[in-house]
């Protein structure tokens, strides 16, 4: 962990901006500013911030006048502006949100108590309060992307300042802002504050890894600092003599993504090949692509290297054109294209977007439309979705950010409409994108014509096609195909309402099987003695309890027949209700394997097993066979055992997993012998796993997909005939 000693050299406090030269700033891109509003809120603030101080010895008035001269350099709105000067006066002094609406409007006053909402969410290190925290924020900067602008400003002003925090709080500060804030920057495209947060973040986090990575830096710029100060001017020059007009910069890339792409890629430093990039700034988006013709003309392009940002933007409104070729001097040389517009977007994100227009100034929307944008809010409001669903926890904390973080990968639906996904995104994720019903409903994909497992990571281009099925099926193993928290809170919720479903279903059959050894039927008694008892609202309530194993079928009919206390306390043969049934397959309209009822792994049964189902707590019903040893556990208690049958359809018609524990021979061409003889037998093998157990013989274990346990008998008669295999018979407890 760093200590004080770790941090950066303390850097020269910044001049505090005077009143005259802040309206001078505002002034000089928005002539219609409001002076007296600024000068109002300038005088303001001082006033009521008064004697405050900060860490670092300053007046704390500093703090907002700073923060609000970091948003002219983007050439915000007198509104946002004003929220700036103002944003700590409700959180930190006597002043209220109604002083502020009556002094400087209500526009300016939604505005700073959007602010004060986030101050007061500072995310903690504890994480249910970081969850919640972290939930509110992002419902209250998706209103007003503005509330977001002022709170990077000031999260920027207040990390230019942090050495004069404790080393703990700046630990703390330091990770928050690499987690959150700096992701939150690049999803609305502010490039330019968020790259400063990175960089001051990775100062104060891993100062030793900054600074090891700064004196690499240094050495390459003595190894190839003259080549690379003569790139510039040769890339001109041979745009030029094609007739393209271009101004060509170098820039290096900062300690803290040198430091990301060291850890994403695995490679050492000198395997990096854009550690110097050029920028290409053209005049007109037709120019971007005749620069890269003449470029790829005069230089060989490395293979996978391009990327046309351009016609597919970034979901942040990013566009440019990339690509990486052995340029001058056998130097490999990263190359962005783009236009001035598409420059200022690519640094200042969603900011870009304010300009003077129509005799007023502020977000200028059809503008943004027009130059190929997006709504600069729409990468947050997948994140709105995931919260308004319900979904909550460390789990949505880290979903949050891993879709902040994740690079993007662009596919598209058969129609030609653009879903854009972060990396690593599968069909799944794609299904949830489109929309909630579509995922809930897929059955299988298609990827560029071709039927696909769930698990295929999609690549850029491609064009994914949704398999539909009639009935919302989503099994709960399907979590583990997608990496969107959008898709992830989608299938836990569903999986949670079908849960309650399933056990309410169950937890009505067992209270029906009880009743019924005492004559009495479900429609002949009320349970509203077991509503008062439990303090639930509906009978489904209490059925859900005796589904998950909270409540036992005895109890309620004890309480609502007190005279046969202790009646009902039979033998486990007479307590498994002969004729229950519990609908096995899952099509078959009844209770749903992987919701309620679940197979033993220790037993594996299938269809014409003879079958017993053990309650388990918050679980539900587990499926043994009725041989199995793990119910041994399980005799002495009679209340968690239930008769169970496979329906007919499951009988005829069900694929299920059977579990072959086999010894061979340990030649070659023996396991190839088995495998060839479970396909030709009709069994699909799913799992295989092999160990030696002496010199001559080893033992395998395999998972094969049977139709019933007459078919799993015929496959073991086959293994059984072949003089290679020694034994084989079904995994049982």
């Amino acid at each position: 962990m760093p200590t004080a000693d770790d941090a950066a050299p303390t850097p020269k406090r910044a001049p505090i901006l005077r009143q005259f030269e802040l309206i001078e700033a505002v002034k000089a891109y928005d002539p219609t500013a409001d002076e007296a509003l600024l000068n109002r809120a300038y005088v303001y603030a001082m006033k009521m911030h008064g004697s405050q101080m900060r860490a670092s010895g300053d007046p704390y008035f500093a703090h907002p006048i700073q923060v609000a001269g970091i948003l002219t350099d983007y050439k915000l709105d007198t509104a946002t502006i004003v929220t700036a000067l103002l944003h700590d006066v409700v959180e930190d002094t006597s002043a209220t949100r109604d002083d502020i609406a009556q002094m400087f409007g209500e526009e300016v006053a939604v505005l700073v108590e959007g602010v004060t909402k986030l101050s007061r969410l500072e995310l903690q290190a504890e994480h249910t309060r970081q969850a919640e925290n972290l939930r509110k924020f992002i419902l209250a900067i998706s209103r007003d992307v503005r509330v977001l602008l002022v709170k990077l400003a000031d999260r920027l002003h207040n990390m230019r300042t942090l050495q004069y925090v404790k080393p703990e709080k700046r630990e703390r500060i330091s990770r928050e802002t690499l987690e959150v804030y700096a992701p939150l920057g690049r999803s609305i495209g502010i490039h330019s504050i968020a790259s400063e947060l990175e960089e001051l973040a990775f100062t104060h986090l891993n100062p030793t890894a900054k600074t090891a990575i700064e004196r690499r830096l240094e050495a390459l710029k003595l190894e190839h600092g003259r080549a690379i100060e003569g790139v510039a001017g040769e890339v001109e020059r041979v745009l030029s003599e094609a007739g393209v007009g271009a101004h060509v910069f170098g820039r290096q890339k900062t300690p803290y993504s040198i430091w990301r792409k060291l850890q994403r890629k695995s490679v050492g430093f000198s395997s990096l090949s854009d550690i110097y990039g050029f920028r290409v700034i053209v005049e007109a988006e037709d120019d971007c692509y005749r620069a890269l013709g003449v470029i790829h003309r005069e230089w060989p392009m490395v293979p996978e290297r391009f990327k046309d940002f351009i016609s597919t933007p970034k979901s942040n409104n990013y566009r440019s054109l990339h690509t990486t070729v052995v340029g001058p001097r056998g130097l490999r040389i990263e190359m962005q294209i783009r236009t001035e517009a598409m420059d200022r977007v690519a640094e200042d994100g969603v900011a870009a977007h304010w300009r003077y227009k129509n005799k007023s100034y502020g977000f200028d929307r059809e503008a943004m439309e027009q130059g190929g944008g997006r709504d600069p809010l729409q990468n947050l409001r997948h994140l709105v979705q995931v919260i308004e669903h319900g979904e909550g926890g460390e789990d949505w904390v880290e979903h949050a950010k891993l879709e902040m973080y994740l690079d993007q990968v662009f596919v598209f639906t058969p129609k030609g409409r653009l879903v854009t996904l972060p990396r690593g995104g599968m069909p799944l994720d794609f299904a949830y994108a489109v929309h909630t019903e579509v995922g809930d409903t897929a059955v299988g994909v298609k990827v560029n014509g071709e039927l696909k497992p769930m698990r295929t990571p999609l690549q850029n281009g491609d064009v994914v096609e949704i398999i539909r099925g009639a009935k919302r099926e989503v099994p709960a193993d399907w979590r583990s195909l997608t990496v969107t928290g959008r898709a992830r809170s989608a299938i836990r919720r569903h999986i949670r309402t079908s849960e309650r479903e399933e056990f309410v279903k169950l937890g009505r059959i067992a209270l029906q099987q009880t009743l019924a050894r005492i004559d009495k039927t479900l429609a002949e008694v009320s349970l509203k003695p077991i509503l008062e008892t439990l303090a639930v609202a509906g009978d489904d309530d209490v059925f859900e309890s005796l589904g998950r194993g909270r409540l036992s079928p005895t109890t309620v009919a004890e309480t609502l027949f007190p005279a046969l206390k202790g009646r009902l306390k039979a033998g486990p043969e007479k307590q498994r209700i002969e004729g229950g049934t519990a609908r096995l397959f899952v099509r078959g309209g009844g209770l749903t394997p992987g919701v309620s009822v679940h197979f033993g792994q220790c037993c594996t049964p299938v269809p014409g097993d003879r079958i017993v189902g053990i309650l388990e707590p918050e679980i539900g019903l587990t499926v043994h066979t009725i041989d199995c040893q793990s119910l041994a556990a399980f005799a002495d208690d009679d209340s968690v055992w239930h008769d169970l049958q496979w329906t007919p359809q499951a009988e005829t018609d069900a694929v299920a997993a059977v579990r072959l524990n086999a010894t061979i021979r340990n030649a070659p061409g023996v396991l190839g012998q088995v495998t060839t003889l479970i396909g030709e037998a009709g069994g699909n093998i799913i799992n295989l796993s092999m160990a030696y157990r002496q010199q001559d013989f080893f033992d395998v274990t395999l998972d094969v997909e049977v139709e019933d346990a007459k078919h799993a008998t015929m496959i073991m008669a086959a293994l059984r005939a072949n003089p290679s295999v020694d034994n084989v018979d079904r995994g049982r407890g």
